[in-house]
């Protein structure tokens, strides 16, 4: 800006007595009053300087014209020069987001993606499903089973004439799959739970003592059709609603690994842990993790073993899953420390060898990431779960991160992120709930 405005007529010493304008815009941030009449002019719709002809590309919201008296004149000059300095700013700021266009949100500035809901427990949560848009399921630790009726807005406790004469034991339910009005639900010690009428009614299924491991993961179908995933690897599918089961795999993943100790894989020789985390894409192939986090396996249709894979990293391995629940997009996979990577498409899975994961700068503080997800509609779109009840994003498929700022150490750790019938959950400690808004 010139230096014009104090050579004007009506500037005596230290004094001026002139017409101002007091201008405000729509920026709750960008509001200035007392300025000078002959130093701005309306044209076209913008403000500019009549002497330097500069143009300050911001619309007042309103402008009121005013007589002032003894006004300083080191006040109005100071007035002047903050003005021009503030609304330039503002214009470069303008210029830097236009600019990063497609790494930022559109709707940053709108209200937060996820929504905290209140729950009737204290449980831990580990899975939720939907049959339908309004209708779904929420289970946890404790024999917490909830039921909403309100598209997961509001949530109420469900209780089972068969649970109650096994009040001595501390059922820890860990999934469900729902397919239209039937259901499944697994959990610790050995339980499961079927429903074909949309929850109105729960029977229990008997699991043989001999089954191999723990139920962990259930998989619905079809109508009776489900799979059965248990900690120690083995995968079972029933065609007529659980009454008869038949295996998938031969034998169990440490019985795999002990039978070919030449395999390759450190840490695989000799092993007699169960997985910490096993995960089913939508075209039946199947992920895990040792208890180790040392090596992972993988499972896919017409396999009659588990495959192992060393991790490509010094660091353990602290959760990993599908790219958009499609082994076709590849893998993601988090290490120790805050490192997540990502495998290219179509990972060769038959041959014990490490599968390359390309890192992505996430920059969570060494915090451990628990869990990512991918929106099912908004398929560039991601969140990741991190310690301490942190939420990240990106929108351009997991290339580039950003830290939540609505969600900053909520409190509570975040240990699953669903979507599901086009809405999304996160699920936590201490009954913590969240609800996508997007």
């Amino acid at each position: 800006m010139c230096g014009w405005f104090s050579h004007q007529k009506k500037i005596n010493h230290s004094l001026s007595y002139a017409w101002v304008y007091s201008i405000s815009f729509r920026s709750p941030s960008t509001r200035f009053s007392l300025l000078p009449v002959d130093s701005f002019r309306k044209k076209t719709g913008r403000l500019i300087c009549t002497r330097c002809c500069s143009t300050l590309n911001h619309h007042p919201h309103s402008i009121e014209r005013r007589w002032v008296e003894k006004l300083p004149r080191r006040w109005v000059l100071n007035k002047l020069f903050q003005v021009v300095a503030a609304l330039s700013l503002q214009s470069i700021g303008s210029s830097v987001e236009a600019a990063m266009g497609s790494t930022v949100d559109p709707s940053s500035s709108h209200e937060a993606a996820w929504k905290p809901l209140s729950v009737p427990t204290q449980s831990l949560l580990f899975d939720v499903d939907m049959d339908s848009k309004s209708h779904g399921w929420l289970i946890g630790a404790n024999g917490t089973i909830l039921e909403t009726h309100d598209g997961g807005e509001h949530w109420e406790p469900r209780t089972f004439d068969f649970l109650r004469m096994d009040e001595e034991i501390n059922y820890r339910f860990e999934s469900i799959s729902c397919y239209g009005n039937e259901g499944w639900i697994v959990g610790k010690p050995p339980i499961l739970l079927h429903t074909q009428n949309g929850g109105k009614d729960w029977e229990r299924i008997p699991l043989s003592s001999k089954l191999p491991g723990e139920p962990v993961l259930i998989t619905a179908l079809g109508p009776n059709r489900a799979e059965l995933a248990t900690t120690a690897g083995a995968i079972y599918t029933t065609d007529n609603g659980g009454k008869n089961w038949k295996a998938l795999v031969k034998e169990t993943i440490d019985a795999t690994l002990n039978r070919t100790t030449s395999s390759g894989v450190t840490g695989a020789s000799y092993y007699t842990g169960t997985v910490i985390s096993i995960t089913r894409d939508c075209n039946g192939y199947y992920l895990a993790i040792s208890s180790r986090g040392n090596f992972y396996v993988t499972w896919h249709p017409g396999q009659e073993y588990w495959t192992p894979h060393p991790r490509d990293s010094s660091r353990r391995i602290q959760s990993m899953g599908f790219v958009q629940n499609d082994i076709h997009k590849g893998l993601w996979m988090a290490n120790n420390g805050g490192f997540l990577g990502f495998s290219p498409p179509n990972p060769s899975l038959d041959t014990v060898s490490s599968i390359p994961f390309q890192r992505v700068d996430i920059r969570t503080g060494g915090y451990g990431i628990l869990d990512v997800a991918f929106h099912q509609q908004k398929r560039n779109e991601v969140w990741a779960s991190v310690g301490s009840g942190i939420l990240y994003r990106s929108f351009d498929g997991g290339k580039h991160w950003e830290k939540d700022p609505w969600l900053d150490h909520l409190g509570s750790v975040l240990y699953r992120i669903k979507f599901v019938e086009n809405s999304g959950f996160i699920l936590g400690a201490k009954g913590t709930l969240l609800r996508y808004n997007g």
